[in-house]
């Protein structure tokens, strides 16, 4: 009986004892894990499966996480939208690389950078720039609005992209567009095709198209060109969190953000491209970069990278061809286009003559990985020289509704540049027409 009593103490403190070490290892590893006192989650991660993220306890949104070392003692850039009225202190939250209830998580401060372009809009593009912590490898990322907090479990989580080493990137792109955004149901069929055939023409190898919002021809041949690998589409439900205005000032058009939120689709498609495109063109739809000394964008840059060394901002000067003139002959009006939604561009080749006497805009290629901010017709922050490209070798071809309608016929010069390519261009626009039912055959003309 004795004998049995002594072997049930023995294990009743083995037992203590291996509970005890238990715990205190436990507590060590969250202590180790976690100096500033968070407690991770027991659940696994929540990943945001959106473009658009709220920041809990904020008026603020978070976009997207991306690693980037350019800038010396801050390691990654949270491109977001916030108020720039509320912005208060902010920590980052790292994942360290741990997996559910193996995961270690670490702070830091947060530096909060606006930029300077926001036209008068209560909502701004800013950039939440972390440094990650030592002997962290950080996967995932958030923002809290306090340094200290037990409840983890109902963050949303960025992941963090853009890893690669930049001496070892091996470009997939030689250019991509970026178009900043779609809304208000924008249904301009014809156009767009034809300038996203023009661009596969002089050599672009991706579209990355922002879209809130588009008409049912156009979200049909959006598909059909996403499903094809030449568009990427980047869901951009601005509208459901904001006030989005349709237009670029403030005290003209009201709402809480300029363009639906153009400024922060440009800055996140730049950020997108950096490992994967040599360059990025940043223009709207109904704008095409246009090489006139050479039949495709790689011959131009080529020649603009050897004459001017150590440039990763070149500026496009924008010329505007009326789409209210005709090319008197007909002979580009084409009759299976006729029920397609949209402006036929080969109709268009009078344009003006830019007023240099005010603001004359540009539209922008760049070598991403020179340009920390950008705004639609400069670059607010970059790297290397910046160069504006004469006319006679890029211009851009806008067919558009102009600003100027006082002008004459008589004041317009003619440019046919885009008919040097009519023999490729044409059955190429009829093919993608044809593939989503758009194009008339010959019984319904």
């Amino acid at each position: 009986m004795v004998k049995n009593f002594k072997g049930v103490v023995v294990f009743l403190l083995m037992a203590t004892f291996i509970v005890f070490f238990r715990q205190r290892t436990a507590r060590t590893y969250r202590s180790t894990s976690q100096p500033n006192g968070f407690l991770p989650p027991a659940a696994c991660l929540l990943v945001s499966n959106t473009t658009i993220t709220p920041l809990k306890n904020t008026s603020h949104l978070l976009v997207s996480a991306y690693m980037d070392q350019r800038v010396k003692g801050l390691d990654v850039r949270i491109i977001s939208i916030f108020r720039r009225d509320s912005i208060q202190p902010l920590q980052c939250l790292f994942n360290c690389g741990g997996h559910c209830n193996k995961t270690a998580f670490l702070t830091t401060p947060t530096t909060v950078l606006q930029h300077s372009d926001n036209f008068g809009f209560p909502f701004v593009t800013t950039d939440a720039m972390c440094s990650i912590p030592k002997n962290c490898h950080a996967t995932h990322v958030t923002l809290l609005t306090e340094p200290h907090t037990e409840r983890g479990s109902n963050l949303s989580w960025l992941p963090i992209r853009n890893k690669t080493n930049g001496s070892e990137m091996r470009f997939k792109f030689n250019f991509t567009v970026c178009i900043s955004n779609l809304f208000g149901d924008y249904n301009n069929v014809l156009q767009f095709a034809q300038t996203l055939e023009m661009y596969r023409l002089l050599g672009v190898d991706r579209v990355v198209i922002y879209n809130t919002s588009s008409g049912p021809e156009l979200s049909r041949l959006l598909q059909s060109y996403s499903q094809e690998g030449f568009v990427e589409i980047v869901s951009w439900p601005i509208n459901k969190y904001l006030n989005a205005s349709g237009g670029w000032l403030f005290s003209k058009f009201g709402g809480d953000l300029h363009y639906f939120g153009q400024l922060t689709t440009l800055n996140e498609c730049i950020y997108r491209s950096m490992e994967r495109s040599r360059y990025v063109l940043l223009n709207d739809i109904d704008e095409i970069i246009m090489p006139y000394q050479h039949n495709d964008l790689m011959s131009l840059m080529n020649t603009l990278q050897q004459q001017q060394p150590n440039t990763g901002v070149f500026l496009i000067e924008n010329h505007i061809f009326p789409k209210r003139h005709f090319e008197p002959s007909g002979m580009f009006h084409l009759p299976q286009w006729d029920g397609v939604p949209g402006v036929n561009i080969l109709e268009h080749i009078y344009k003006e003559d830019p007023d240099r006497s005010i603001y004359h805009p540009h539209k922008l290629i760049v070598q991403p990985r020179m340009v920390e901010q950008t705004s639609v017709h400069e670059v607010l922050k970059h790297f290397g020289r910046r160069y504006k490209v004469p006319l006679e070798v890029c211009r851009i071809i806008h067919v558009c509704k102009v600003p100027r309608e006082s002008l004459q016929l008589e004041q317009l010069h003619v440019d046919k540049r885009l008919w040097d390519f009519h023999e490729k261009l044409i059955p190429n626009v009829d093919r993608v027409l044809q593939r989503v039912g758009l194009l008339l055959s010959e019984r319904e003309r």
